[in-house]
């Protein structure tokens, strides 16, 4: 398999579902809820979903396809598998009309080959092959460098500081007054192209699924950024899990003083 090639044929088709969801902010979209009401999804996340799985079907019938909205076609360990979020921060699609992204990851053999995260509203598109670094709108990305834990500016949900376990509350809060600053933006793959950017120095979330961190995961690597579990640990491709994403040196220094 050419990746290069793989990856432009998936640059097109992102841009080309990035026009529709600008397209379809002028209209009256559909909204419903999955799990509970702050789990939204609408027509057009189902829609978009629904356009990959035609253009890879057509272009690449033997690839599996895992995707946010349903779609698990042919998934095991060994092959190709393109793993979709058709709008990742539906919440801001629906509300703000803002900061939601386009994330694809495609591994074969559970080895991230190609990522792109298309942050549709800006038109940026953050894009890597294994091995050939990482690019910004087709401009390459500086390799990361350390920073200190005060002078960082890490992505965080304020909901996990007053959810779940008390441990990891303390563990958050802890943080917070640690760091020069906090964000959060609402999208799991715009936080994690922004670390691999150097926009953030950190991101943390505690429940992430596949489609929320496999394009970001690809181009974070090309940079030189790290990605783990909250504890360090190793974090399976296909399974939900929490995720902590930094820069070099600061992600271990984050782990050691703060979760373990």
């Amino acid at each position: 398999m050419d990746w290069s090639e793989l990856e432009q044929q998936a640059i097109q088709w992102v841009k080309e579902a990035g026009i529709q969801l600008k397209d379809s902010l002028e209209k009256t979209i559909k909204v419903e809820w999955k799990s509970n009401p702050d789990d939204l999804v609408t027509e057009m996340d189902r829609n978009i979903e629904q356009f990959f799985v035609q253009k890879i079907k057509d272009k690449y019938p033997e690839h599996a396809i895992l995707g946010e909205e349903g779609t698990s076609e042919g998934i095991q360990e060994e092959g190709t598998v393109w793993i979709i979020d058709p709008i990742d921060g539906t919440t801001n699609f629906v509300h703000q009309q803002y900061n939601f992204a386009i994330s694809i990851g495609v591994y074969h053999n559970g080895i991230g080959q190609v990522g792109l995260i298309y942050n549709v509203m800006t038109d940026e598109l953050f894009h890597a092959v294994l091995g050939t670094g990482a690019f910004l709108n087709g401009v390459q990305l500086n390799r990361l460098t350390p920073v200190n834990i005060e002078e960082s500016i890490v992505s965080l949900n304020a909901r996990w500081l007053v959810e779940g376990d008390k441990t990891i509350q303390n563990h958050l809060s802890t943080l917070t007054k640690k760091v020069r600053g906090v964000r959060s933006y609402g999208s799991a793959a715009i936080e994690i192209a922004y670390v691999a950017s150097g926009r953030l120095d950190g991101y943390i979330s505690l429940k992430l699924s596949p489609w929320d961190f496999a394009g970001g995961f690809v181009i974070l690597q090309e940079v030189g950024g790290v990605h783990s579990t909250i504890r360090g640990q190793a974090i399976h491709y296909l399974q939900t899990d929490s995720v902590f994403v930094g820069r070099p040196g600061l992600h271990q220094a984050i782990l050691d003083n703060i979760f373990l």
